[in-house]
């Protein structure tokens, strides 16, 4: 009966001796790596702006102009998309080994339907986008609802579409010329425009206007949170009421179409319908995403990142040309920032922890 007349104060626990605290990581160190864990963009941000310092104190006026700047952007643009794409498709722990196959068997039927066929060119294009958007699917739907693995669904999808690309087009090419003079339409995306003394393709503003949207749709709707979610953890995702399977297979869908709009913008950067070209795309399109800070296992990182990745490349890409360097130093020097953006990930992630 003595225990029962203790006072409240006597029966509660002194601050102390708290059962359980969930304050974030603590000290500076702690509280930069939630920093960059919350926004993994900041380093290749950093790297980005440093390069383009490094590059104008070496080489002044010949890097800072305006067409060297704008020519990093075009040189980018194709992969930017296409990178996009795949961001999308990492975002959720996955991975995308066709995209670039579905890129280019995109422009291959954007080109054969319209001069083949005979249909008008914009009949030709939305063939293209279509044939884009089933490929992911396709993938998708392997996915999601066999539990197949995404590697192996996309390095399989990869083979398919790319034999599928050279039988259907015999490996012919269409000439820019013929593109010219009887469908420019397929050419749109590499017109041009002037600002303010910069000259921009319009494969440049689609890749700008893409990254503003999917950020906005990543970052401010459902859709984009679903995402995020199931590249967390897509067990929890399920159990708090998102529908993993129809996120996942929107997200490989609209990475498709995505890569359908890199082909179509492909054919305006080349002029032609090429089936043998952007054969690289899937490495540099994974090299963007990575250096751009964007999780391999998911469910952190932003398409504003892999714009961020890209760019970096193509800064480093030109600079060395301009100082008359081997080719070989890219490869290097990217090299080292693969895997220098895995570790400093890792890092981020244990130390927020």
């Amino acid at each position: 009966m003595q225990d029962a007349t203790r006072t409240d104060t006597e029966a509660a626990p002194p601050e102390d001796e708290a059962v359980a605290s969930f304050a974030g990581p603590t000290g500076l160190k702690g509280r930069i790596a939630n920093l960059l864990y919350v926004s993994p963009a900041i380093v290749p941000l950093v790297v980005l702006l440093a390069a383009i310092a490094i590059f104008g104190l070496l080489l002044g006026e010949r890097f800072f102009s305006p067409f060297a700047l704008t020519l990093i952007l075009q040189q980018v643009a194709i992969i930017g998309i296409v990178a996009s794409a795949q961001s999308l498709v990492i975002l959720t722990a996955g991975i995308d080994l066709s995209v670039g196959a579905v890129m280019i068997l995109s422009s291959v039927v954007m080109g054969k339907f319209t001069f083949d066929l005979g249909l008008p060119p914009a009949v030709g294009v939305l063939c293209g986008l279509v044939c884009g958007l089933i490929c992911g699917t396709i993938s998708g739907y392997l996915v999601a609802f066999w539990k197949l693995p995404p590697f192996i669904v996309t390095l399989g999808m990869w083979q398919i579409v790319l034999a599928a690309n050279f039988l259907y087009s015999g490996s012919e090419v269409i000439r820019s010329q013929d593109i010219a003079e009887q469908a420019p339409l397929l050419q749109f995306f590499g017109n041009t425009i002037e600002i303010g003394g910069a000259v921009f393709t319009y494969g440049v503003i689609l890749l700008l206007v893409l990254v503003a949207a999917l950020s906005y749709a990543l970052g401010q709707t459902a859709w984009g949170r679903h995402v995020y979610a199931v590249g967390d953890d897509p067990q929890a995702a399920e159990l708090s009421g998102v529908n993993v399977r129809r996120t996942l297979i929107s997200v490989y869908a609209l990475a498709g179409l995505i890569c359908a709009f890199a082909g179509w913008a492909l054919i305006g950067r080349i002029g032609s319908v090429s089936p043998q070209a952007g054969q690289l795309a899937n490495i540099e399109s994974i090299t963007a995403v990575v250096i751009g800070g964007i999780s391999l296992f998911g469910g952190r990182g932003s398409v504003a990142g892999t714009l961020f990745g890209a760019l970096i490349v193509g800064v480093f890409t030109l600079g060395l040309r301009l100082l008359g360097a081997d080719v070989q130093w890219t490869y290097l020097l990217i090299g080292v920032l693969i895997i220098a953006a895995v570790s400093v990930d890792q890092r981020i992630r244990r130390a927020s922890l």
